[in-house]
């Protein structure tokens, strides 16, 4: 559009120029037909001249129009991704804070382990200081009798707690709490590190007492045994057992934990 009205305006710049030079040679009249022409043609020129120019202002009104959705546009992917980032940023302080808390749980868990195990090396080992099973006497209840060799775990006293515990086993061997004495027995072992002896006791919950709460923990303590005894073979395949028959438990996670170190060690 803007072409042609270029056209028609040189066509009429030159006819007027045409007209001016021919008109020249006379003084111009109000009256003469080629002076109103002129000026017929000089005020539709100046008309047109506004109509092109109102176009270029509708086209420039346009391109800002465009240009404000643009950046409007923009403007709510910024925000969004914004929205997005402080939400990936707030999520990651929340995995921080527990990441965080479960390693100071651990590490306190692990103060109390080396604790006992200071307590253990302070025991000693004179059968003359220890009692025996003989030497325990059994009263009160089985419940009373377990809460007492637990209570000897939990203090520190290992030696009487396995004492206590094969009383129990001894005693009690029908009682509901069977499969936890004999898993708390084999702990007495465990945490002195003699793993030679834990192992059969811990491997005596799962032949014995296959139907004790305790079952995933004994299964997941015969594969660590294994393997601080060098045996990579029965620990992998224990291990992976416990994965694989006691999903979303903590001794599944443990053990696939350990099955990952396992892994990097042997490169």
């Amino acid at each position: 559009m803007e072409e042609v009205a270029l056209k028609m305006l040189g066509k009429l710049s030159f006819l007027c120029l045409t007209a001016m030079f021919v008109g020249c040679t006379t003084a111009p009249s109000i009256q003469d037909p080629i002076y109103l022409k002129m000026i017929d043609m000089e005020a539709r020129l100046i008309r047109m001249e506004r109509v092109i120019d109102n176009q270029s202002l509708i086209e420039l009104a346009t391109s800002v129009d465009q240009l404000r959705a643009e950046t409007q546009a923009l403007r709510g992917d910024v925000e969004t991704i914004a929205f997005q980032t402080e939400g990936a940023a707030g999520r990651q302080r929340e995995l921080y804070v527990d990441v965080d808390t479960r390693i100071q749980e651990l590490e306190e868990l692990q103060t109390q382990i080396l604790n006992l195990q200071s307590s253990a090396i302070e025991v000693s080992d004179s059968p003359s200081q220890r009692p025996t099973v003989s030497s325990l006497n059994l009263v009160g209840s089985e419940q009373e009798n377990y809460q007492q060799a637990f209570d000897f775990l939990r203090d520190g006293s290992y030696g009487e707690s396995a004492d206590a515990f094969s009383q129990f086993l001894a005693v009690f061997s029908s009682s509901p709490l069977a499969g936890n004495a004999q898993y708390w027995l084999a702990e007495t072992y465990y945490v002195q590190r003699e793993f030679s002896a834990a192992l059969p006791v811990f491997q005596g919950v799962v032949d014995r007492y296959p139907e004790s709460a305790k079952l995933p923990d004994a299964l997941l303590k015969v594969g660590y045994c294994n393997y601080e005894l060098g045996q990579f073979g029965e620990a992998e395949n224990v291990l992976q057992r416990v994965a694989r028959d006691f999903p979303a438990t903590t001794a599944a996670r443990l053990a696939t934990q350990r099955l990952e170190t396992m892994i990097q060690e042997q490169g």
